[in-house]
């Protein structure tokens, strides 16, 4: 793990709200100096790959979330496709910029699974933007936990049950919290129902960053 970031067993990472099994929230996992070291890595994959606004499957409307993605797969969203993983950028067509050592750093400090993440998606919030309630459910492997990053404004995360009707509850994500659904959470619902707009100076535009790390297929790659 990256020297800035806490290690997972120290007593300031105790959850101090009951959270549903399979659900870890490390708070302020990555410092003020760590945050700014990852928030420069995104900025390099945002300029590699840059940020656009995919489209829902049925109605072609677009997301309110603009993305990228880096590693090995990246996650796209069209009319005509549909949601799936591809190792290109849908705009620009080429592949997916290598996903960052302190990314697979973190994946590695938290995950508890022993192969590295195959993809990042990264999220941008504005104030506005928000998220579904939806399950991580494209993945072809389920064994391997998804790790959430936060990076600016705080936002109002909800999780849920495996079944769309299961009550939800919310915590809010500030920057540098790490969240990870695994075990019994890996194909909860969840999303964002809100962004704390002005509640971090991290980001000179303001907004959110969001990194969702995922095991794609069941390769060892």
């Amino acid at each position: 793990m990256p020297k800035a970031m806490s290690s997972p067993a120290d007593p300031v990472l105790t959850q101090t709200a009951p959270l549903p099994p399979g659900v870890a929230h490390f708070p302020r996992l990555l410092d003020d100096d760590a945050q700014r070291a990852l928030l420069e890595a995104v900025r390099a994959v945002i300029a590699a790959a840059p940020l656009y606004r995919p489209a829902m499957p049925r109605t072609g409307a677009p997301f309110s979330v603009a993305m990228t993605n880096c590693g090995r797969l990246g996650w796209v969203s069209d009319r005509e496709g549909g949601y799936r993983y591809q190792a290109s950028h849908p705009v620009t067509g080429r592949p997916w910029p290598a996903m960052p050592r302190m990314v697979e750093e973190i994946w590695e400090g938290v995950s508890g699974h022993p192969a590295p993440p195959q993809a990042c998606l990264v999220n941008y919030y504005a104030d506005k933007a928000r998220l579904g309630l939806h399950r991580d459910a494209d993945e072809e492997y389920f064994s391997a936990p998804v790790v959430s990053i936060s990076l600016g404004d705080g936002a109002r995360f909800l999780i849920g049950g495996t079944r769309r009707r299961d009550p939800v509850q919310s915590l809010t994500l500030a920057s540098g919290d790490v969240i990870v659904l695994g075990g019994a959470a890996r194909l909860a619902h969840h999303g964002v129902a809100r962004i704390y707009r002005g509640s971090s100076d991290l980001l000179a535009e303001g907004g959110r960053f969001n990194l969702t790390l995922r095991r794609v297929t069941r390769s060892a790659a």
